[in-house]
């Protein structure tokens, strides 16, 4: 499997945090922001459980198993970081700020590695596996999700940088939880500072 098609199928997996954050929103439609989040914070349990067999007891997960970087074979899987990040900006941050960010989180992230791997010619020296043309894309993609569900300006730019510097700059950090935090953080300044 070619490294474009291996990191395109796992984005794809990303596509499934919208899932979480349908299930969060029935849930609070249904029921109440409590029980939404007893929802999710299920959902991490079971993942955390999976990621103990997965782990400790070096059990392969049907289907999914082929979709795990070699550096996550003895370490937690991006969908636990993924569902934290969610979990965190629903509870913390305002329902815009929290969206925007998730979808960040999932589509800039996609931006950067599709087409970093498909069109990058222009790396960035100390960052490996890092090129402009990644960059570039999860910017315009993180901007573009700001303006749909934000539109002010003032906010959405602050928001797509510090998303994009986040996935760019901090490679050891799971980005699946740092940009919720650190991009809502910034959101939710702005937000209180221009509403």
């Amino acid at each position: 499997m070619s490294k474009l098609a291996f990191e395109a199928k796992r984005k794809l997996i990303h596509v499934l945090g919208i899932s979480y954050v349908l299930g969060y929103w029935i849930f609070l439609k249904l029921f109440s922001h409590t029980i939404a989040m007893l929802v999710l914070l299920s959902t991490l349990i079971t993942f955390i459980v999976i990621e103990f067999f997965r782990i400790n007891e070096h059990r392969k997960i049907p289907v999914i198993h082929v979709l795990w970087r070699e550096k996550e074979e003895n370490s937690l899987g991006g969908q636990v970081y993924m569902i934290l990040g969610i979990i965190l900006a629903l509870a913390i941050f305002d329902f815009r700020i929290a969206i925007t960010v998730i979808l960040m989180t999932i589509f800039g992230d996609m931006a950067a590695a599709i087409f970093g791997i498909a069109f990058g010619k222009h790396w960035i020296k100390k960052l490996p596996d890092t090129a402009w043309e990644g960059v570039i894309a999860e910017f315009v993609v993180d901007l573009l999700i700001g303006y749909l569900i934000i539109g002010n300006w003032i906010v959405i730019i602050p928001i797509a940088f510090m998303a994009t510097f986040v996935e760019t700059v901090f490679p050891h950090i799971d980005d699946n939880l740092a940009i919720p935090v650190f991009a809502g953080f910034v959101g939710q300044a702005l937000m209180l500072l221009f509403p």
